[in-house]
């Protein structure tokens, strides 16, 4: 149990980093985030498609409408209720980061720290896969959030503390997880996995490769294979 919640407050520690990097580096930071970016979403579909799942299917056989359940809420949390946090600088309507961007985004982090629970909950493996996932996840959107936050003028402490306190909702979700999903039964766990699997293919189809398309660097797409590799390639070395 400690280090399941020690992973999940290194992938707060991420988004952390994220806002520090904005802070000190702002222009290198904005400049090469998209490589991350790029990078996250590879790791993220690789972890949804070989890992996420097959497990889920391993324990329920209604996976499939699952993995769509947690695509369509993450689509729904992200663009109709709360706050859709955009890797570019053209988007005019996330100017202005207030109270219900600070609910959408703790809410987001307490969902990245369930995952994380349903990882450990199916076996360590997948968990740390899991926790890999979301830290790279949360590196990007801590760059985007504070640099907006940075445009409209906030103050370094502002943004500190607003960071601080959405990251904290990661390993409180974490938390969470551990007291909802103990002892669990396959069939829940299956769904909650395949749930988990639709939430890593929306955010990388939808918040992470667009961001692909808006670079001219060639190897900024390039990343998403390097990403997917990563994963194959550790699932091989674990497997031998």
């Amino acid at each position: 149990m400690l280090s399941t919640i020690t992973y999940s407050f290194i992938a707060a520690a991420a988004a952390m980093l994220g806002a520090a990097l904005v802070l000190w580096f702002h222009k290198k930071a904005e400049k090469h985030s998209v490589l991350i970016i790029s990078f996250s979403a590879g790791v993220m579909l690789a972890i949804a498609f070989t890992h996420l799942i097959p497990e889920g299917f391993e324990g329920n056989p209604h996976a499939h409408f699952y993995i769509l359940a947690g695509f369509l809420a993450m689509f729904f949390l992200q663009f109709v209720i709360l706050f859709h946090p955009n890797h570019g600088d053209e988007c005019r309507t996330h100017e202005k980061i207030d109270v219900p961007a600070t609910i959408g985004l703790s809410f987001h982090s307490l969902i990245d720290g369930l995952i994380i629970a349903a990882g450990f909950e199916a076996n360590a493996g997948l968990g740390m896969l899991t926790a890999f996932a979301v830290l790279l996840h949360k590196l990007p959107d801590g760059i985007t959030i504070s640099g907006i936050l940075l445009h409209s003028g906030a103050s370094k402490n502002k943004i500190f503390g607003f960071s601080l306190f959405t990251a904290l909702f990661t390993p409180l979700g974490t938390i969470a997880g551990i007291l909802l999903f103990k002892d669990v039964s396959q069939p829940a766990l299956g769904a909650l996995l395949s749930a988990a699997a639709g939430s890593f293919i929306f955010l990388a189809a939808s918040d992470l490769i667009p961001e692909t398309h808006e670079s001219q660097s060639r190897i900024t797409p390039l990343m998403l294979f390097v990403g997917v590799a990563v994963i194959l390639a550790v699932e091989h070395f674990f497997k031998h």
